[in-house]
């Protein structure tokens, strides 16, 4: 079994196999909840017809497990200092696992709704958890191949995710989805009991309840409110997710700030260059989920394909972000985080480009290209981003900085699909507006235009991504990079984190 880095003492050299033990225990609770995470799109369609009720309300299967999923998000860093990393992990996927097992027994709308909020309950602590366990158990020089290992089921299991799952509910149930969590979640519980190593936890002085309050409810409306913004900015649910959950955070900021023990460790935004490194990391986020949001609707609604059929074209990309990851922290660990943004960026931009010039005669073939460009551009600068980011905090602190990073991510990528979303719909709607033909047809006429219109929408689109991606670009050149000792300088390590813990303080 492995054992964690205990500061003070001389480390053996390190051997990769030393953790890869413990990381499969991991990576397997992890790909479990990210694979399930894309299942509900593909199936809604199915469980209209098997539970006779509107698609409104099946919708709230998805947004049940999202807004559960970011409430719990920002009390993950406090639980695992409190009661340890491998105990909360541990008790995550059980939840989780056993979450999946009700998601496969009800026969209505409204149960399934509640047991995908215990999923969600579980699995919003997996990430952030398991990213600050990794980390922790990671030599100082050895941070990005380690969490390299970690990022690839992050890239590849919502690519994956459509295709097994519509494999599944095409061609068997959709409760399938749900049962095939139940062994991976045992295997992960059981071998992490004997694999994972007990790090040791730092000591809680009070009891932040305010903070327990108000942060799951301020970043749960927000998350709320953007999404339902893809619908409509100007909507009652809109405005009070946003209105609900702005006030909620002011709250919770003040709070934070005050508090001698915080649940979320705000103070770290005094340091420039991580608030400038989080604030790359939101822009690269927005650009890529736009993208990755955005192929799989023109496929499906301009081109016609199924949901197992998409999930096969864009198989690529998720191979080649697969591929790419180990690369990407591999490079970390010599040259920094900076031109892996700028090179990954790069290719993702140029992926958008070739995005941007698509219309209805554009097969799966033609996507290979640019899809495994922006697959690569993925792999490479995911991973080393959130080092990066957990890079520039102290060691002890980085349980706090996984939770407040994945809080705002969960904003984020829920604000980015809101936008492309009401760009996309801007556009048709403009482009509907200036087309006599659209206006004076029948409904099977007007159908038709609207869907030769639909590409040049995308296109507009994509053209918005590619700006917000070569903007990263302008920003990745100014990352400075994070000058570490090397393994065995124990010491150094000590006097930077006292050092900046001095500085938080």
């Amino acid at each position: 079994m492995a054992q964690a880095a205990v500061p003070g003492q001389s480390q053996p050299e390190f051997r990769i196999i030393s953790i890869l033990v413990p990381l499969i225990a991991i990576i397997s609770g992890c790909f479990m909840v990210i694979l399930d995470t894309t299942a509900m799109n593909v199936a809604l369609s199915k469980l209209v017809q098997d539970f006779h009720t509107q698609l409104p309300t099946l919708q709230w299967t998805v947004t049940g497990y999202m807004l559960a999923t970011a409430a719990v998000i920002p009390l993950a860093g406090w639980l695992s200092d409190r009661f340890g990393a491998k105990n909360v992990f541990l008790t995550s996927v059980i939840l989780f696992t056993l979450g999946s097992a009700l998601c496969a027994t009800p026969n209505s709308a409204e149960w399934l709704i509640v047991f995908r909020v215990i999923q969600g309950l579980g699995g919003g602590f997996v990430m952030p958890v398991a990213m600050a366990y990794v980390y922790r158990l990671s030599p100082p020089n050895k941070i990005g191949v380690v969490m390299g290992m970690l990022g690839m089921p992050i890239l590849f299991a919502p690519a994956v995710g459509p295709i097994v799952s519509g494999w599944l509910v095409e061609y068997h149930s959709w409760r399938w989805i749900f049962l095939i969590n139940i062994p991976v979640g045992i295997f992960s519980v059981l071998f992490g009991m004997w694999s994972l190593p007990k790090i040791a936890r730092h000591k809680v002085a009070g009891f932040d309840l305010p903070g327990m309050i108000l942060g799951p409810v301020a970043f749960a409306a927000l998350s709320y409110g953007v999404s339902q913004g893809a619908s409509s900015w100007t909507s009652d649910k809109t405005l009070a997710g946003l209105i609900g959950g702005g006030l909620a955070l002011i709250a919770f900021i003040m709070v934070e700030l005050r508090a001698k023990t915080p649940l979320l460790e705000l103070r770290i935004f005094r340091s420039i260059d991580f608030t400038f490194s989080i604030f790359v990391q939101w822009i690269v986020q927005f650009s890529l989920f736009g993208a990755i949001f955005l192929m799989p609707q023109f496929l499906q609604q301009a081109r016609g394909f199924g949901a197992f059929d998409t999930g096969l074209t864009l198989f690529p990309q998720a191979l080649a972000s697969a591929c790419m990851m180990p690369l990407g922290g591999f490079l970390f660990d010599r040259i920094g985080v900076r031109w892996l943004v700028v090179v990954g960026l790069s290719l993702v931009s140029g992926a958008i480009f070739q995005y941007s010039h698509i219309d209805l005669t554009t097969q799966s073939k033609d996507l290979l290209l640019p899809l495994i460009m922006a697959g690569a551009g993925m792999g490479l600068m995911m991973m080393p981003l959130n080092s990066h980011l957990m890079n520039k905090a102290p060691r002890e602190l980085v349980s706090r900085v996984t939770s407040l990073t994945n809080a705002l991510q969960q904003v984020v990528s829920s604000l980015a699909v809101a936008t492309v979303v009401t760009i996309l719909t801007s556009r048709i709607k403009t482009l509907a507006a200036g087309h006599q033909a659209v206006a004076g047809a029948g409904a099977a006429e007007a159908k038709k235009a609207m869907l030769a219109l639909a590409p040049k929408a995308f296109d507009y689109t994509f053209g918005v991504m590619l700006v917000i991606a070569m903007c990263g670009i302008v920003l990745g050149l100014l990352l400075r990079r994070v000058r570490k000792p090397s393994g065995d300088s124990v010491q150094n390590v000590k006097q930077e984190i006292a050092a900046e813990a001095l500085h938080l303080g």
